[in-house]
């Protein structure tokens, strides 16, 4: 964990004719690609991040297209996603047993996809001007957040923000708004945010695990009954990305889309 934020940080200390060979506004790009700050037009706020995104699994499929510098890039965040995936599946296994689920709901297409996003949130001289990310939720299943040790990280709860204090060598794990939907609304996504300091830079590493984009996402069968009837329509996964960045930006809930009125 400590070696994939050093690596991190160091890949965002290099050159920027180094960086924006990876550089693109394309959306929909993926595979490995440097993008800086958003901005939304409904918030009054500037977005103050800089983040390198990329696909990891299958690791195979993938880790040719990473960053060839820093030299160690691909020899840390190589092993580093395979663990933290392993870590996420086995989290999985033990939500699915929770919920009451069959053994091995979440393996196989829903949980087949993983992607990294490594931030970097520099300092920003006044704070109150800018947010390293707005509100929002996460779309895809569950997310495990490495955030080193400065803190920035804020949970929307009880009508106020909450920050998330640094415990070393520990990850923040987010439910995503697919797993809600998946658990009929017993588990609920986690509304968070991140703000930025003066004088301290902050860099930090999630993982999403997320399922593949062909796959019907719909509350799960054995979770709804006559007294709980499904909360959420189906939708198959891709097409969930638009709802989420159109509805994101917009500042509403993506889940509002989704829900059955009864």
């Amino acid at each position: 964990m400590k070696d994939a934020l050093v690596v991190a940080k160091e890949f965002f200390d290099l050159p920027v004719e180094e960086k924006e060979r990876f550089y693109s506004e394309d959306p929909n790009l993926i595979s490995c690609v440097v993008k800086t700050s958003i901005d939304f037009p409904k918030e009054k706020f500037h977005f103050w991040r800089d983040t390198l995104r990329h696909r990891t699994h299958p690791l195979e499929d993938h880790i040719h297209l990473w960053p060839e510098n820093p030299a160690r890039y691909r020899e840390v965040f190589g092993p580093y996603s395979v663990e933290v995936r392993n870590l996420g599946l086995r989290i999985l296994d033990l939500i699915c047993e929770g919920l009451g689920l069959e053994s091995g709901y979440f393996r196989g297409p829903l949980s087949e996809g993983q992607l990294m996003l490594v931030n970097h949130y520099p300092p920003c001289p006044d704070p109150t001007l800018v947010l390293g990310l707005p509100k929002h939720g996460d779309p895809h299943l569950i997310t495990l957040l490495n955030q080193g040790g400065v803190p920035g990280l804020q949970v929307w709860k009880d009508e106020q923000w909450v920050m998330v204090e640094p415990i070393p060598n520990a990850f923040v794990v987010n439910i995503n708004h697919m797993l809600q939907i998946i658990s009929n609304g017993k588990l609920r996504s986690a509304y968070h945010r991140v703000v930025t300091s003066s004088n301290v830079a902050r860099t930090t590493v999630a993982c999403f695990i997320l399922p593949s984009k062909d796959i019907l996402i719909e509350p799960a069968k054995s979770l709804v009954t006559e007294l709980r009837p499904p909360l959420y329509e189906s939708f198959i996964s891709g097409d969930f990305e638009s709802i989420y960045i159109n509805h994101t930006h917009e500042g509403k809930d993506p889940l509002e889309h989704l829900m059955i009125r009864s």
